[in-house]
């Protein structure tokens, strides 16, 4: 069986994540443990670890934690770094977002942190939380988003779905696995009609430089230049979320984080 889209793109380039500023130390990541406060005999769930920085942030804090990935290449560098800062509460496991190869209600916690954008079915995925959570147990993710009028105002609805679908182009363009990025409205429309109860959401910017963005893909210089191209000649809207600027001569833009925080009802 030949490799998912998603297994080829990271597989190649699993050994970037580790050293990854925005997934390493992004401002979400140590938010998401102040936000969750975390017990220490809590058994976690990270779903899609990539190189295991959630996973990490939360090993201190809970009994044991299951970092999970459906490529094999992520799942070995987080094994090597799990094991390069000696934490020993950390099990690495194979496994698809969408159909978790664990019982229901088997742990307190489930995080996911800037992947579900890259899933084919994220309600499949939503659903598949729901059930190995235990009654009580908290749902804790981070994605990027799409524009909407709760990340951007001032727009019309057809101005701000005309800049999500460019938006994604753009993002598709520099990763080909890269699926769709929900709004806000749609992440919190899903969670709870899902059946979890909502504590808390907040929007977190995070600063991107293009260059470096754009070569942790590979993508080649032609991309590159096709990604500047639409960057700086974005739609109103589109240049009001992604908030494009140069500095020293580099090109910067801003991402929005949407991060939830929900709860199964006990």
């Amino acid at each position: 069986m030949s490799r998912s889209l998603v297994e080829q793109q990271f597989g190649a380039h699993a050994a970037g994540y580790v050293t990854s500023a925005v997934h390493a130390k992004g401002a979400s990541l140590q938010r998401l443990v102040e936000v969750v406060r975390p017990e220490k005999h809590w058994r976690a769930l990270d779903v899609a670890t990539a190189a295991g920085h959630t996973a990490l942030a939360f090993a201190p804090h809970v009994a044991r934690v299951t970092a999970t990935d459906i490529t094999d290449e992520m799942l070995a560098e987080a094994g090597k770094l799990a094991s390069a800062r000696g934490v020993a509460n950390i099990t690495v496991a194979k496994a698809d977002a969408q159909a978790l190869p664990f019982a229901d209600a088997s742990f307190e916690l489930v995080t996911c942190r800037i992947a579900a954008h890259h899933f084919p079915d994220i309600p499949r995925f939503v659903a598949e939380v729901w059930r190995v959570l235990e009654p009580g147990g908290v749902f804790a993710l981070v994605d990027n988003i799409s524009p909407d009028s709760a990340s951007t105002p001032g727009f019309t609805s057809d101005e701000l779905q005309n800049a999500a679908d460019a938006y994604n182009t753009f993002e598709r363009l520099r990763d080909p696995s890269h699926g769709r990025c929900l709004t806000t409205e749609e992440w919190k429309t899903l969670i709870a009609d899902s059946g979890f109860t909502i504590g808390h959401l907040e929007l977190m910017p995070k600063e991107m430089e293009l260059g470096p963005w754009v070569e942790r893909m590979s993508a080649a210089p032609e991309t590159a230049a096709r990604l500047e191209t639409m960057l700086t000649d974005a739609s109103p809207a589109l240049r009001a979320f992604l908030r494009a600027r140069r500095h020293d001569g580099a090109l910067y833009f801003t991402l929005d984080e949407v991060l939830i925080v929900a709860r199964k009802p006990g």
